[in-house]
């Protein structure tokens, strides 16, 4: 079964003065087909933490686990296949290559290990179709809406099954309609797929959608289901 334990993590950076301390003790879990938002103001840790959590970065203290496996004991290579096929993500700017059509965009994910197989781009097709996209698939990003374009990175986070799909910010540059279509969009996937689902955002909105809240503000993570 798919489960994230965090564990006291703490970031802290070395300045020319004092240490800059981006996050205090957090720790919070997630099991299979369980979703959680993080709430908290620009420069509050969210994203930092999101990204650790990601393995995009390595944090000074504390533990990640996912899937019983502590991704900073990987080497480089092993870390790079954890994680792109382990987890999923979904940034507020879409990262669609402006060259390649919506499906091979979709499809980056498989291409880490050569030419996607047959399995990999049917799946392609059919989250596409999920997300609304079906007919759109051969077009370029620059054809597409900011919420299309947000619905093919949701696609693409679930390419190849993840267990973890984070989601930064995935409303963050979308109007209203657009972004609250985008927000259940997400949340339906998740459980359709019964991945695990991390949010970060600043959308009161957003979080209310989510089983699980929380609240950071200065590097400190509580839990709020209020």
């Amino acid at each position: 079964m798919s489960e994230l334990i965090v564990e006291h993590l703490s970031k802290t950076f070395a300045t020319r003065g004092e240490p800059l301390i981006v996050l205090r003790d957090a720790s919070l879990s997630l099991g299979a087909g369980e979703n959680a938002a993080i709430l908290g103001p620009s420069g509050s840790g969210k994203s930092t933490l999101l990204f650790i959590i990601g393995t995009l970065d390595a944090p000074s203290g504390g533990s990640v686990r996912l899937n019983g496996t502590d991704p900073f004991s990987l080497d480089e290579a092993q870390l790079a296949e954890f994680r792109n096929h382990t987890i999923g993500f979904v940034f507020q700017d879409h990262y669609l290559l402006p060259q390649l059509t919506v499906l091979e965009n979709v499809l980056i994910p498989a291409m880490a290990d050569g030419a996607p197989s047959r399995e990999a781009v049917e799946r392609a097709k059919y989250l596409l179709g999920r997300v609304g996209l079906s007919e759109r698939r051969d077009h370029r990003p620059a054809e597409l809406s900011g919420g299309e374009r947000q619905r093919a990175g949701v696609a693409r986070a679930l390419l190849l099954k993840p267990a973890l799909v984070l989601a930064d910010e995935p409303t963050g540059n979308l109007d209203r309609k657009s972004a609250a279509a985008v927000g259940e969009l997400l949340i339906e996937m998740q459980r359709e797929e019964r991945t695990m689902l991390l949010v970060v955002t600043h959308s009161l909105e957003l979080a209310s959608r989510f089983g699980r809240r929380y609240e950071i503000d200065d590097g400190v993570l509580k839990h709020n289901d209020q």
